[in-house]
């Protein structure tokens, strides 16, 4: 009996920690995706690791590299706190230990837009910090 309770316990455990590194992973996502749907550059720079690179598309070139601050600052002409269209879900979540990665799509349906965005991310510190993003514009 006292096996079975031990295995029970152990099992509970790992669940519970699997569920919170889950948890864990979601909030910097969504702080990256709130972040970038409220025009927030903090909220979006607090999501990536300092040294991170986005691979981003931009009309006209087939890719662009930019660091978290430079994102960040593409959000810093608009009002701050205010909703500017984006809309974003995470799709998927994958983790081992200390790494992850992840999908979510984005949408700006006012200008009929579909982006999917992948993560590659890290628990530096104790913290899950996103340290590459590649993103797509998905042709409708």
């Amino acid at each position: 009996m006292k096996k079975l309770a031990t295995i029970i316990l152990v099992s509970f455990t790992i669940v519970a920690s699997a569920q919170s590194e889950l948890e864990e992973i979601q909030k910097t996502l969504m702080n990256y995706i709130n972040g970038s749907s409220y025009n927030d550059a903090d909220l979006i720079q607090s999501a990536f690791y300092s040294e991170a690179d986005l691979y981003l598309s931009k009309k006209d070139q087939e890719i662009w590299v930019l660091n978290p601050k430079e994102y960040a600052d593409l959000f810093q002409n608009r009002t701050k706190g205010e909703f500017n269209g984006r809309e974003g879900k995470v799709l998927t979540i994958d983790y081992a230990e200390n790494i992850a990665s992840a999908k979510a799509e984005i949408r700006i349906p006012s200008r009929d837009l579909l982006y999917v965005d992948i993560f590659l991310l890290k628990k530096i510190a104790g913290e899950w910090k996103i340290i590459s993003k590649a993103a797509a514009q998905i042709k409708s």
